[in-house]
């Protein structure tokens, strides 16, 4: 990529193929950028017959024909600070975010201590400004602790920059509990997000239920375990009028629940994570740990029905559902090891998978990481527009590259696409018109 532009001028960026899901735009053109606003944009912006003139006094980056996107908005990432800083920190998390073309993303509240109380958010939010990486939002704990006990002080969350309310990595269980959180989020318009997986079926499992769990003798967790939380919530959801968001849908019984939901009119929304739709259980190979996930990797005719769902729009958008977890948790015998992946570097190119795999066109892929999830979290952000934060990324649909855990920027390596042969990668990333990543082999 060209040197860095100055932030005091502002800076034309020509020869791009822009690409913004939210207007539809795919064609060559530029973008120019004022302090941290996106000032202009548009097919042949700065054309002057074969050249591009750009306006007096502002820098000129030659994108050379490389796609310019909005940045990534990840919905589903969990930081280890605070309370498990060897595992990740906010400045890991945010180098590693930038280098996956993601900027902004959203941390769960599982944290030590856990994001229930505003200080912690506040905490989060003010790291965060000071590693000057990708943004950082909050979900706000929707029970005490994330026991599923007792309600969260929701409201107050709310006012501290919460932007929607989940127990992160813990299903809220008890069926009285996650209706009251819905009845009082659906008062405040609030977002309930669920972590889908009924506990007790689920209870000592290690990957998907089947086959292959019982060939390696290991327990398994049935996919009943997730669609029978699925058609429960969304009877809840009915009876309160609230809005319910499910995270990482892994199987076919609960894609079809949710169909039938929004199919309704319910306020039924979904996400999935690469995983589901690029990996299944035999990823899992022999007792391979990086694959254990949670929920687990589901079968063939699971993933062919998360791939169907994302291109029928049951499935609103994907998250990276990025879990560090260290060596300590993930090197042991497979029914011991911890459950998580990272997968922030590793979201936009299995992603595109879908459109070098002719599933969806590339617009559609790219809005499943940018406009939408923005749009379920309400953000000023995933897209291209005058006006709007010049948050974006450049990157190269066809760069050939190995997933090499060793080399991500994540402090903990436990990809479960490690090895991986991908296509496609940020080149560059930009936040609020900021140059906070460049490819290694584009620096200057």
């Amino acid at each position: 990529m060209p040197k860095h532009p100055s932030p005091s001028r502002p800076t034309a960026y020509v020869n791009a193929r822009l690409l913004d899901p939210a207007s539809g735009l795919d064609a060559l053109g530029g973008l120019l950028v004022e302090g941290e606003k996106i000032a202009a944009i548009g097919k042949d912006l700065f054309r002057d017959g074969a050249r591009w003139r750009v306006p007096e006094g502002a820098a000129e980056v030659d994108c050379r024909g490389l796609c310019l996107a909005p940045g990534l908005v990840d919905m589903r990432v969990l930081s280890g600070e605070p309370g498990e800083e060897h595992k990740e920190t906010l400045d890991s998390l945010g180098h590693a975010a930038v280098a996956g073309g993601v900027t902004s993303l959203v941390c769960l509240p599982n944290t030590t201590p856990v994001i229930d109380d505003m200080s912690v958010a506040e905490f989060i939010a003010r790291r965060a400004r000071k590693v000057g990486m990708s943004k950082a939002y909050v979900y706000g704990a929707a029970t005490k602790g994330a026991k599923g006990v007792e309600l969260a002080e929701m409201g107050l969350l709310a006012e501290a920059g919460a932007l929607a309310f989940t127990d992160g990595l813990n299903a809220v269980a008890n069926a009285r509990v996650m209706k009251n959180a819905l009845a009082y989020a659906s008062s405040f318009d609030l977002l309930i997000v669920q972590h889908a997986e009924e506990p007790a079926l689920a209870q000592g499992g290690a990957m998907n239920a089947g086959a292959r769990a019982t060939r390696l003798g290991l327990s398994g967790i049935p996919a009943a375990a997730e669609a029978i939380m699925v058609e429960r919530d969304i009877r809840l959801a009915e009876m309160t009028g609230a809005r319910l968001h499910f995270a990482h849908v892994s199987t076919a019984e609960s894609l079809a629940a949710i169909r039938r939901a929004k199919d309704r009119g319910l306020k039924i929304t979904c996400d999935t994570a690469p995983p589901y739709f690029a990996l299944t259980e035999a990823d899992v190979g022999d007792y391979r740990t990086f694959a254990k996930l949670s929920p687990p990797l589901r079968s063939e005719d699971d993933r062919r029905a998360v791939v169907a769902a994302l291109k029928d729009g049951t499935i609103d958008a994907v998250a990276s559902d990025h879990i560090p977890e260290d060596e300590e948790v993930k090197r042991l015998p497979f029914p011991q090891a911890a459950f998580g992946g990272i997968g922030l570097e590793t979201l936009l190119p299995i992603t595109l998978e879908l459109v070098h795999n002719r599933e969806l066109a590339m617009l559609d892929a790219l809005r499943l990481v940018t406009a939408a999830p923005a749009k379920l979290m309400r953000l000023a952000a995933g897209e291209l527009a005058a006006g709007r934060p010049a948050d974006f990324v450049l990157f190269d649909p066809e760069r050939a590259w190995q997933v090499d855990a060793d080399k991500l920027h994540s402090k903990s390596k436990n990809s479960p696409f490690d090895g991986r042969a991908v296509q496609g990668r940020a080149v560059a990333t930009y936040v609020d018109g900021r140059a906070v990543f460049a490819a290694e082999s584009d620096r200057r």
